[in-house]
């Protein structure tokens, strides 16, 4: 708060700091308003029309009635206050956000009350409550001009006898005058009779505002304290006292009430009450939370609440400033212990409107004109905007965002809380329990009706003598009293020192007739708001306390001093994310993983880690108090960490704390006096609040009252305390540099500066919102990149880096919602929501007609790219920003603008063209400069360059963002057969068939026409032939496995095949199938149909740089030299030795078993682990093939798989002639089971050789945890003996031994074998 730094003495500890009036000067007579002014030059600059012009001149459409006029900050006491300097410019924006307003006697004057707030440079706030009444104008002058002014404008309209309606344009609908809006029968009685304004037959009123300004937001107070003020001018005979001494008594003789105590100072009528919650409860918030759940119900309220916390655009509207103000500071009260970080603006005024244009997240409240449609109101950018419609209790909400944990039952608990209060939890209906409007004051009541009731109210109060309020004849006292001064002091004196003046008895005298326990029933109602709010606070509080309760575990402490935090706070990982989301429900982890993101999370932590060397921030106090408190009662409980609901066990506690302090007062201020000033002046005149003198408020009183002198006392020991520690500490300046810099890490401005608001300071702010953006780009990227690169970054010294496939959906969602911002600044042309796909659309209906003109000459199209060839065989795939646009709008799934905007930004990425396709979009300068101002990011070049600079570095990565999100669509998908051409027919006469599988399924059996050859020339320019299949089917993710296969017909029925493409004609991702074998019967193992494994191609090295760069494939070590696997080395008389065999398991059982180590969404493809080149398959292979008597007898080649089926044989035939029989039981058990799963792999109907199948034969021993006993079978059988020398592998039984220990370790896993490889087997 505001008073937190104060300079010296009691002055932080006051209740209010400035009493200011606000209306007409009548010197200067009706001004137009100049703000109005500038609003017109910043509409004019966005409408690309002059602005110099559109701002010169009057508005005569409008009725002089309906047009905004410059309103003066008429007095404010005192001059100045060194903590709080007075500023004047802002204070009278927000009193009078619209300028003056003009009635007459036909329309309505009824007070209005508003709050706003102030947020400094540092962080720190100052509240405004402003009661805004109509006072009649007596300026000749003024009449005179308001006279001339409506006869030029119905010489410029002569046809209007009513006042025309401002322009119909949407912006303009913002910033209409105060008096549409505010009440709903103004339009009805302006009729044609009373529409004008005649001199001669009319009353002149016009506005005037009376405004408290205090360091605390103190609403019920402030509000009771200025409609007893507006009451003292209306009623009609005179308050007890001038009004000088209500003023003087609230700014300085009223204390802010101490932490956990309550205070009652008073009125000019009655006694006014408030309470400041203690050290360990949540902190003051004095805003009627019940009525914000009324005008929007639980279920809007808890998802506006949602966009709150996770950074959102929020833009609150409605046609009542008190409304905006309440709904904004009920939702940030809702965040603790979390703080809203960004612009914070509850009331922008008109003049600020061009604010909306920010391209950060922000909190604002915008006033709407009555009956202006929503779908006029034409917004900057909307991709990310959560837009409030208070009014019509409806939100319209982002697309797109996690929603919060236990949402249903959160929800139910906060409807129970309402119920009990008789609050409807749907929303909607008018607050009938909660009250905005000033009709609780006893101000209104006279202002309705000014003669009658108010006396009538007046001569109550004087009877019953509460609230320090005089009876018939103490009132003739105190006339006696008010003519002599001296007299007056001594009255004080002695009520001060506690001395009774019998005759003066009823000046203290207590409350009689009044409601329950002694209270009124607009003390009742406010102790029913504060008590509903805190239990509506708890609910929060009490969701949080749960998600955080072990937050404190995973902030990483790695500074030795403050100094040395502060210095490198941007590099530093404070805190542990990996590790906290790791150890969360499933179900919070989608809101989590957005939320630990955000700027408030990050402030929360910066505050938890400075704790250590200075003072708890008092919101991070509070909150660890409370989890300290629920581990005391819980003992480190697993409930926790479960996903279970747990309900606020602290409600009633917490409602009994209000009472208890609002039933007990602690505190009674000084009562207010007659002050020693001048007789005469600012005689009592009803209906006009009279000029104040300003000498008597200028200044407190000398030291005359306890508190102040005990907080002085305070102030000096903290004095004290703080230069101690300016000594032991860096220098404070150099301190608050650095802590400036750390908080404002992501962040730009909090609030707009409201005083100076010339051209050259909006552009100022522009600059800033460009340097934030650079600035936010740079990081995101940066994050991207570290927590992609995972192990390499922690070698690179990046810390710590765990990616998990949700943070990296999160990481790439707050990329998305970065470029919509950046693409939304300073934009003026846009259609539909996302600024983005706007830009794209006009880009593409440009290039198109480039396209259309370029088509009957045969010169190249410059921009479209085409991608060199990835592979012999793989015709070349057309790169361009309208290609892959086209794909996004083929996509029936995607319905929104927004959404298509971020399907092209994932699949731009996962393509690695994102940077290049931006800048062949931003190429086209003429497109940018009419869609653009010229403050835009997009115009700023040097900026523009780095920005894509930045996205340039995302190419070093591989990402599957458009794959792995859009599962559901259907991709086109290229399949090229390529045969090895030396050796075989390029040709077969059978009929070649393809089925591929990936993550995410399989496409089914596809035939291929016979002979779709193809010819393609490779750089030497030898011809190729190959054969070429286009298919279309659902999302198949990253790809696996391709079976190929035919069906051995015709003469040239055998076939050698080098290898199959497969390529995702979206993304372009092409994957290689190495196959090197035969397809045939009675050639190499008589196989019609192969499993091939396959992975991703890497794009040629002649690819543009950037895009040839990759992370290593994270199947195997990027060190580790690639093995051939044994089949495919044939005669090359390469053969591994027993050793680097023996390696080749351990490394393949080493992969299997981190696969499954790592987190479920992470883990690739198991079929690679098991079947791929170095795979478990692979590598089990050459075991087998160590020592193998694999000579050619008669040309007819011998494979394991015959091994396998002679040492079944034998078995079979040991097995009858009983030689078996004494074996052990299990062993026996053992042999049925191979011979089973053996005799099922021979009996399927595939043609899959001999090599399948005892690849199919390991991969089923894996999955069942079978190969360890299948191992010494073979080991002792005979057949081992003929077909194996002496010196194999397979016969020495300490090998066998180890590798049985070594494949033991798989039994721990849940090993699943993909479709494709085990269809046709029945076990």
């Amino acid at each position: 708060m505001s008073g937190t730094n104060a300079a010296s003495g009691a002055a932080p500890c006051r209740f209010a700091h400035y009493f200011v009036i606000c209306g007409i000067d009548t010197e200067t007579g009706l001004e137009p308003d100049e703000l109005a002014a500038l609003y017109q030059w910043l509409e004019a600059d966005r409408q690309g029309r002059d602005p110099d012009t559109a701002a010169a001149g009057e508005n005569f459409e409008q009725s002089p009635l309906k047009r905004t006029f410059k309103s003066k900050v008429l007095a404010h006491y005192p001059e100045n206050v060194e903590w709080n300097p007075f500023d004047q410019d802002a204070v009278n924006m927000l009193c009078m956000p619209k300028g003056l307003s003009f009635r007459t006697q036909a329309d309505n004057r009824e007070p209005q009350f508003h709050s706003f707030l102030i947020t400094r440079e540092d962080g720190s706030r100052t509240y405004g409550f402003v009661h805004t009444f109509y006072e009649e104008v007596t300026s000749p002058q003024i009449c005179s001009a308001m006279q001339t002014l409506y006869q030029m404008h119905q010489a410029e309209n002569p046809s209007s006898a009513t006042p025309s309606s401002s322009s119909s344009s949407s912006m303009d609908s913002l910033a209409s005058s105060l008096d549409e809006a505010d009440s709903p029968s103004s339009s009805s009685c302006r009729s044609a009779a009373c529409g004008g304004y005649d001199a001669s037959r009319d009353t002149l009123y016009v506005s005037k505002a009376l405004c408290l300004i205090t360091p605390m937001p103190f609403m019920h107070g402030c509000r009771r304290f200025l409609s007893q003020m507006h009451w003292a001018v209306t009623a009609a005979s005179p308050p007890p006292l001038p009004l000088e001494s209500y003023v003087h008594n609230i700014l300085y003789e009223v204390p802010l009430p101490p932490p956990g105590r309550s205070l009652k100072f008073h009125g000019v009528y009655e006694p006014i009450v408030c309470q400041r919650p203690g050290p360990g409860e949540l902190p003051l918030a004095d805003f009627p939370l019940g009525q914000t759940f009324t005008l929007l119900g639980v279920e809007n309220l808890v998802q506006l609440f949602n966009c709150t916390l996770l950074e959102m655009q929020i833009l609150l509207y409605s046609q009542d400033y008190q409304r905006l103000m309440t709904v904004a500071e009920g939702i940030t009260t809702l965040l603790f212990p979390f703080q809203w970080q960004h612009v914070y603006v509850p009331i922008l005024p008109a003049s600020l409107l061009h604010f909306l244009d920010a391209p950060v997240p922000y909190l604002m409240g915008l006033q709407s004109k009555e009956g202006t449609d929503r779908s006029k109101l034409e917004l900057p950018q909307e991709a990310n905007l959560c837009f409030v419609d208070i009014d019509n209790h409806c939100i319209e909400l982002p697309e797109d965002f996690p929603q919060f944990p236990n949402k249903p039952e959160f929800i139910q608990e906060l409807s129970e809380v309402l119920l009990h209060y008789g609050i409807s939890p749907v929303g909607g209906a008018p607050p009938t329990s909660v009250s905005t409007s000033t009709t609780t004051t006893p101000g209104s009541v006279s202002t309705r009706h000014p003669g009658l009731k108010s006396q009538q109210a007046l001569r109550e109060l004087e009877d019953d003598g509460r609230n320090g309020n005089l009876g018939g004849e103490q009132l003739a006292v105190l006339e006696l009293l008010q003519g002599n001064a001296t007299l007056e002091r001594l009255q004080a004196l002695a009520k001060r020192t506690g001395v009774r003046v019998e005759a003066l008895r009823g000046v203290g005298g207590e409350r009689e007739g009044q409601g329950q326990g002694g209270r009124t029933a607009v003390e009742e109602e406010e102790l029913r708001n504060a008590k509903l709010n805190v239990q509506l606070r708890e609910v929060f509080a009490s969701r949080f306390t749960t998600m955080f309760a072990d937050y404190e575990a995973f902030v990483i402490q790695s500074a030795p001093d403050l100094e040395s935090w502060l210095t490198n706070r941007e590099q530093m990982h404070n805190f542990d994310k990996a590790s906290f989301l790791s150890d969360q429900p499933e179900p919070y982890l989608p809101f989590l993983s957005h939320f630990i993101e955000t700027q408030m999370f990050a402030t929360f932590i910066d505050n938890k880690i400075m704790s250590q060397w200075e003072e708890k921030e008092p919101l991070l106090r509070v909150f660890d108090g409370r989890i300290d408190k629920a581990r005391l009662y819980n003992v480190r409980a697993p409930s926790l960490r479960s996903s279970n609901y747990q309900r606020c066990t602290i409600l009633k506690e917490s409602a009994q704390a209000i009472e208890q302090r609002l039933m007990k007062i602690d505190h009674t201020a000084i009562h207010p006096h007659l002050l020693d000033m001048k007789i005469g002046q600012g005689k009592y005149e009803q209906g006009f609040f009279p000029k104040l003198q300003s000498d008597v408020l200028s200044v407190g009183p000398t030291n005359n009252n306890r508190w102040s002198n005990r907080t002085a006392t305070a102030q000096r020991r903290k004095d004290r305390h703080r230069q101690q520690t300016e000594h032991l500490t860096l220098d404070n300046d150099l301190k608050e540099k650095y802590m400036q810099e750390a908080r404002s890490l992501g962040k730009n401005l909090r609030q707009p500066k409201l005083s100076d608001l010339s051209p050259a300071v909006i552009a100022q702010t522009n600059w800033k919102f460009v340097e934030g953006l650079l600035k936010e780009c740079r990081m995101k990227t940066k994050r991207m990149l570290v927590e992609k690169m995972g192990r390499e970054a922690v070698e690179l010294g990046h810390g710590e880096a765990n990616i998990t496939g949700l943070e990296e959906n999160t990481l790439i969602a707050s990329l998305c919602d970065l470029l919509e911002r950046i693409w939304s600044h300073g934009l003026q042309v846009k259609q539909g929501k996302s600024a983005l796909w706007s830009h794209l659309l006009h880009y593409q209906a440009r290039e198109e007609k480039l396209e259309q003109q370029q088509a009957e000459s045969p010169v190249s199209n410059g921009p479209e790219r085409r991608k060199s060839e990835s592979s012999i065989g793989m015709p070349s795939l057309r790169a361009s920003v309208i290609q892959d646009m086209r794909h996004i709008q083929s996509m029936g799934e995607i319905k929104t603008d927004v959404g298509r905007a971020r399907a092209w930004i994932r699949l731009s990425l996962e393509k690695k063209l994102l940077s290049q396709h931006l800048k062949q979009l931003l190429s086209r300068q003429a497109l940018t400069k009419k869609l653009y101002k010229r403050y835009a990011f997009l115009r700023c070049e040097e900026e523009k360059e780095q920005f894509l600079f930045h996205l340039l570095s995302l190419n070093t990565v591989d990402y599957f963002c458009f794959t792995s999100v859009f599962t559901t669509i259907m991709i086109p998908y290229r399949a090229v057969i390529i045969p090895i051409k030396k050796l075989s027919n390029a040709m077969t006469t059978s009929n070649p068939w393809v089925c591929v599988s990936g993550e995410l399924g399989d496409s089914g059996v596809r035939q291929i026409t016979k002979n779709v050859l193809e010819m393609t020339f490779d750089s030497a320019f030898r011809p190729h032939t190959h054969i070429d299949a286009m298919f279309k089917c659902q999302n198949l993710g990253k790809l696996t496995t391709v079976q190929l296969g035919h069906d051995n017909s015709g003469l040239l029925a055998k076939w050698l095949v080098d290898c199959v493409m497969v390529r995702n004609e979206i993304t372009g991702h092409t994957y290689k199938f190495p196959c090197g074998r035969w397809l045939g019967k009675g050639v190499d193992d008589g196989s019609l149909e192969r499993v091939l494994i396959g992975e991703l191609a890497l794009p040629n090295a002649d690819e543009d740089f950037g895009r040839g760069c990759r992370t290593p494939d994270m199947q195997h070590s990027p060190g580790q030299t690639r093995r051939v696997s044994i089949t495919s080395m044939g005669g090359r008389g390469y053969k591994p030795t027993s050793a680097q065999i023996q390696e080749a398991i351990g490394e393949a059982v080493n992969s299997i078993c981190k696969h499954f180590h790592k987190p479920e969404k992470e883990r690739g493809s198991l079929t690679i682990l098991l079947c791929g080149e170095v795979g478990l398959v692979g590598a089990l292979e050459q075991f087998f093939h160590n020592g193998f008597k694999s000579a050619r007898l008669f040309q007819k080649t011998v494979f394991v798989w015959d091994f396998v089926e002679k040492a079944l044989a034998y078995m079979e035939s040991a097995d009858q002639m009983g030689d078996m029989q004494e074996t052990a039981e299990p062993l026996g058990l053992t042999c049925v089971s191979l011979c089973h799963y053996v005799s099922a792999i021979n009996s399927s109907p595939r043609n899959i050789g001999k090599d399948g199948k005892f690849q199919l034969l390991v991969c089923l021993g894996a999955r069942d945890r079978l190969l360890i006993q299948w191992l010494p079978l073979l080991l002792e059988c005979p057949v081992i003996q003929q077909m194996y020398e002496e010196s194999a592998l397979l016969r020495d039984r300490t090998t066998v031994n180890a590798l049985i220990a070594v494949l033991q370790t798989l039994h721990d896993f849940p090993i699943t074998l993909e479709a494709s490889l085990v269809k046709g087997i029945d076990l």
